[in-house]
């Protein structure tokens, strides 16, 4: 399918002409993304707790400590929301409430399952690695048995997700025009800047090209 459907719980419906259900788009946001947002209840508390992620195919892997509040409540089948959002721009308006931003942001409704085999659970933390460097899980020394059962890697299933996105100038009247105050848009860009090598590294090793010129996504 093309396109995700659109539910009670992920349809747009301020500004809905932003809103967007197409698979592309939303995983194209999410490949460049680097930090989502989970939000989920425990003890009837509201919690919202930024993590990593890597979306391979149809589904997210999520990873961390078997001890974590936020993998054991996940973990148990419990359903969260999960968030990510890529600044693009900030909208200069000439009046006080009409600035904005410019944005892609996309919200997924899930539950999730733990991977149990082992070789899955290596798969996914290669996965993870990747994501964040292609290349690196060569360069690197892999998980250990220990530290794989100390983590916990979950499934989520992308089934209900949507997408807002939100583009061009400041949309007052245009007689508002006329005042002082300059218009326009600031535009923003994710950008790396140069590597700052380990001082307990080797330092006989170069930055390689992949560090050097990195950018998101991968």
């Amino acid at each position: 399918m093309s396109e995700f459907t659109a539910t009670d719980r992920t349809k747009a419906r301020r500004h809905p002409e932003r809103g967007t259900y197409d698979r592309d788009t939303i995983y194209s946001i999410l490949d460049e993304a680097f930090v989502c947002h989970l939000g989920f209840i425990v003890d009837g508390a509201p919690f919202v707790v930024p993590t990593n992620y890597v979306r391979v195919g149809d589904k997210l892997f999520l990873h961390g400590s078997t001890a974590s509040r936020l993998m054991r409540t996940l973990g148990s089948g419990a359903p969260f929301c999960l968030s990510v959002t890529l600044l693009d721009g900030i909208v200069l308006s000439p009046t006080a409430t009409g600035h904005s931003v410019n944005y892609r942001s996309v919200v997924v409704m899930a539950k999730a399952e733990q991977l149990i085999d082992p070789q899955e659970k290596l798969a996914a933390m290669r996965d993870f690695v990747e994501y964040v460097i292609r290349g690196r899980w060569a360069e690197v020394r892999p998980p250990t048995e220990q530290e794989l059962k100390a983590t916990m890697v979950l499934s989520v299933p992308l089934v209900e997700a949507s997408a807002k996105v939100r583009t061009g100038f400041a949309i007052d009247k245009g007689d508002e025009y006329a005042g002082a105050g300059w218009t326009g848009v600031i535009p923003f860009k994710w950008e790396a800047q140069t590597p700052v090598p380990d001082p307990r590294g080797n330092a006989e090793l170069a930055i390689p090209a992949n560090l050097l010129n990195y950018t998101r996504p991968q």
